[in-house]
């Protein structure tokens, strides 16, 4: 069996950084106007038929980036541009304190903020000091119709996900990024055939590198791909073998440093702009070589990473993110990293081939309390593809991650209505720890057969006129969709108890109401208009 626990790369020294890191945030984008005019300058039609699928509008943060405050960064001393983000409005880069700090001097420049937190003092700087302590974790790359599925039979019907097979939801019609280490040899061994013979691989892109060669690098995204993507009669099947996929390497081995947070968001920019669906990542963020840019545990809370907030970010636009928890359950930190911890990302742990859980996965809550993981997929022996073609065991919260990726992806084109909050509202609610999540399991393994048919209850339900809550697990933020004909009621939560700890009238130009004040448990809402009522639980984080 082959065993892909996680690469580790030991600081030698803990000083002597000539070179940092840090984001400069720009003030403005003067071309804005322009793009809102002309949208297929910014977006294709493919994602803008996503955006108006879910009721997303567009807004500042697609806008690009205006390139000649970029220019003008790229022309000061010292400076090394490394990324960039339209999201963010902001450049990556790397030199020393003084030119860095220099830039603040710019009219364009809002604010600087360095990776190495104890340095971002300065007026035009977030103020956010805090040393992080270098733990060891290190990296990283989170790995440790009837179809002749063969031996990786178990981990897709573990997830009931043959089931969807069966009825032709194999991903058609879907695209999925993937972003990671590398590709190498997708472009010529026999589990990828099929891919290629379909043209499901529609390109990619090498954010480390800067080229558009992706079929290199760490062999890690070649077992990932193959996880959702790979076929070999009676030996692999992946979980989504008909979608379509966009490679992305953003993951650079040959160090751990946050330039490649910044790759991560500036592809998944590219991946929205692209009309991708779905992102999946088998990476994890903790601890960097230079201590100073390491996270602690508090900063595992969804908004501190640059990475977390671009995913939020992503999921904002209409995509699901998918992200490994992270391998370091049984170590002295058992924590998920980043961007697992993000408030919208679905993060994966792992188990093994019986459903136990496999003791390498990373743990939860987040710091400030939060359920994750959020669900749970086969990462012990998961069968891949490894870079020669042969049809190997792996282990690691890698592929658990794109495993889970797959299903989502295949269920999502099940269920075409569905915003990327339902679907993951779904899987959460078909997970056999729904009601009882824990530290280890989240909410557990999910039943996307059960999935299936609560979606389409909920459609035959909304149908005849029924309220869509969601979504469930909810933290800060409710909506309510009202059905037809129905334009007032009244929502109230009882505690399991009985006892009544809100209520509120709401109308059908209501969206959204905060839950924030509300304490985490779970709650019995019903929601009565006129004769007629709806019951139902919900779960408070």
């Amino acid at each position: 069996m082959k065993k892909l626990l996680f690469l580790a790369f030991f600081l030698l020294s803990f000083h002597g950084y000539s070179q940092e890191d840090a984001w400069v945030y720009f003030t403005d984008k003067p071309n804005a106007q322009f793009y809102f005019d002309n949208p297929l300058e910014m977006l294709s039609q493919r994602a803008l038929n996503r955006r108006t699928n879910q009721g997303i509008a567009l807004d500042i943060k697609d806008v690009p980036i205006y390139q000649p405050y970029v220019d003008e960064i790229i022309a000061a001393s010292g400076i090394e541009v490394k990324a960039k983000s339209k999201w963010f409005n902001a450049v990556h880069v790397r030199g020393d304190i003084i030119n860095i700090q220099n830039l603040a001097s710019l009219s364009f420049v809002d604010h600087i903020y360095f990776a190495d937190r104890s340095l971002n003092t300065s007026a035009k700087m977030k103020n956010k000091s805090k040393t992080a302590v270098a733990n060891k974790i290190n990296k990283v790359l989170e790995t440790t119709i009837l179809f002749p599925y063969g031996n990786s039979a178990n981990q897709i019907q573990m997830l009931n996900a043959h089931l969807l097979h069966q009825l032709d939801y194999t991903g058609t019609g879907k695209i999925i990024a993937v972003m990671d280490a590398g590709f190498p040899n997708v472009d010529v061994v026999p589990p990828f055939q099929r891919l290629r013979d379909n043209n499901q691989i529609l390109g990619g892109y090498n954010f480390v590198d800067r080229n558009n060669n992706f079929y290199t690098g760490n062999s890690h995204g070649t077992l990932v791909l193959s996880t959702m993507g790979g076929y070999v009669e009676n030996q692999l099947v992946g979980t989504a073998p008909d979608a379509q996929y966009y490679l992305f390497i953003t993951e650079d081995v040959a160090s751990e440093n946050p330039v490649e947070e910044s790759n991560w968001v500036e592809a998944a920019e590219v991946a929205d702009s692209l009309g991708v669906d779905v992102i999946t990542t088998s990476l994890g963020y903790f601890d960097y070589d230079n201590p100073n840019y390491s996270y602690t545990y508090e900063d595992i809370n969804g908004i501190t990473s640059y990475i977390s907030k671009g995913a939020d970010i992503a999921f904002s636009r209409g995509m699901i993110c998918i992200a490994s928890a992270g391998n370091s359950g049984n170590s002295a930190d058992p924590h998920i990293g980043v961007p697992a911890d993000a408030i919208h990302v679905l993060a994966v742990g792992a188990v093994k081939p019986d459903e136990t859980y496999a003791t390498f996965s990373s743990i939860g809550p987040t710091f400030d309390g939060r359920v994750k993981p959020d669900v749970m997929a086969q990462g012990q022996s998961s069968v891949v593809s490894n870079t020669s073609g042969n049809i190997v065991t792996a282990s690691g919260t890698s592929f658990s991650g794109p495993i889970m990726a797959g299903a989502v992806t295949s269920f999502w084109q099940a269920i075409p209505w569905a915003t990327n909050q339902q679907v993951v509202d779904f899987v959460k609610q078909s997970a056999d720890r729904f009601a009882n999540p824990t530290d280890q399991y989240g909410y557990g393994i999910p039943d996307f057969q059960s999935a299936l048919n609560s979606a389409q209850l909920s459609v035959n339900q909304n149908s005849v006129g029924r309220f869509l809550v969601y979504p469930n697990p909810v933290s800060d933020e409710l909506f309510i969709s009202f059905p037809p004909f129905f334009s007032e009621a009244k929502i109230r939560f009882y505690n399991t108890l009985g006892q009544i700890i809100f209520e509120k009238a709401i109308q059908n130009s209501d969206t959204s109401f905060s839950m924030e004040n509300i304490n985490s448990g779970i709650y019995f809402y019903k929601i009565k208009s006129n004769s007629f009522v709806q019951t139902g639980k919900i779960i408070k984080n």
